[in-house]
């Protein structure tokens, strides 16, 4: 059985072990690694880990989950590069981060693959995207999307789709949390209490997303549907796109499409 490192224990590294953890997936032992030794502790009470350093994590492991922030991938990888070689996998969750650019810091041809996983993975809910670099060949791919299916959805992806991906998925979770919020303050804000208005709110947006699931249509003809002809919800409707609600999501997921391309180029 293979042996799993992971260097960056954050919530995203949780979500995954956590996951592995309903599967029939199984590792000869976890090795950890984090600046933040409060986080290795959990991890190893948690999900019985090895705590080693980053050196002997990748000399000892056959598949390495990189789960560090961006600016810290090329410090990681000059750090331990010694210890690489063709054998092992490497797996990254760092936004923005290119598989091309973890290759040029690797000193053999090392199956890189790239992942952008989102926040609702530490529930099982999540999707993540995976792009394989240049060395992976399909039994990699297959064993890191066995990984991933752990925590959600996994979909393949082309690397220079990534940045759209970290857009709309990585960071979507936020733009949904941002209007059940507003949504949410509405209600109050026309007489409702926060708790009815919160579990309104949640349990709405909840059945719209099964129904949108379900039945496969597109958005627009799913709209319609509640929109009745002179009614409340066409009214608000056409408010909300007097406001410019279609063109914020428009600008900001290519603000966050921009910044995942910014994250991906070298520091100087």
């Amino acid at each position: 059985m293979p042996v799993l490192g992971v260097i960056g224990c954050g919530k995203m590294a949780m979500a995954l072990l956590g996951g592995l953890t309903e599967t029939d997936l199984v590792f000869d032992k976890i090795l950890v690694n984090d600046i933040d030794q409060n986080q290795v502790d959990l991890f190893s009470h948690k999900f019985n880990a090895l705590s080693t350093d980053s050196n002997l994590l990748v000399k000892s492991s056959d598949v390495i989950l990189l789960a560090v922030k961006p600016a810290q991938v090329n410090e990681v990888i000059t750090l331990t590069s010694s210890n690489w070689n063709s054998s092992k996998i490497l797996i990254s969750i760092a936004a923005g981060v290119s598989t091309v650019t973890i290759e040029a810091g690797l000193p053999a041809a090392v199956p890189v693959i790239r992942v952008m996983p989102n926040l609702p993975a530490v529930i099982g809910q999540g999707v993540s995207a995976i792009c394989p670099g240049e060395y992976v060949e399909e039994n990699h791919l297959a064993l890191a999307k066995s990984i991933l299916n752990a925590i959600g959805v996994c979909v393949e992806v082309s690397e220079k789709q990534m940045d759209a991906v970290t857009a709309i998925s990585g960071s979507g979770p936020a733009y949904v949390f941002l209007v059940a919020e507003a949504m949410i303050n509405a209600g109050i804000q026309i007489g409702l209490d926060a708790k009815i208005s919160r579990e309104l709110v949640v349990n709405t947006i909840k059945g719209s997303i099964a129904m949108l699931d379900d039945q496969d249509a597109h958005p627009a003809i799913l709209r319609d549907q509640v929109s009745s002809p002179g009614g409340t919800t066409i009214a608000a409707v056409r408010q909300m796109e007097e406001d410019g609600i279609r063109k914020a999501f428009f600008n900001g997921i290519e603000k966050a499409y921009l910044r995942s391309i910014a994250l991906g180029k070298p520091q100087k």
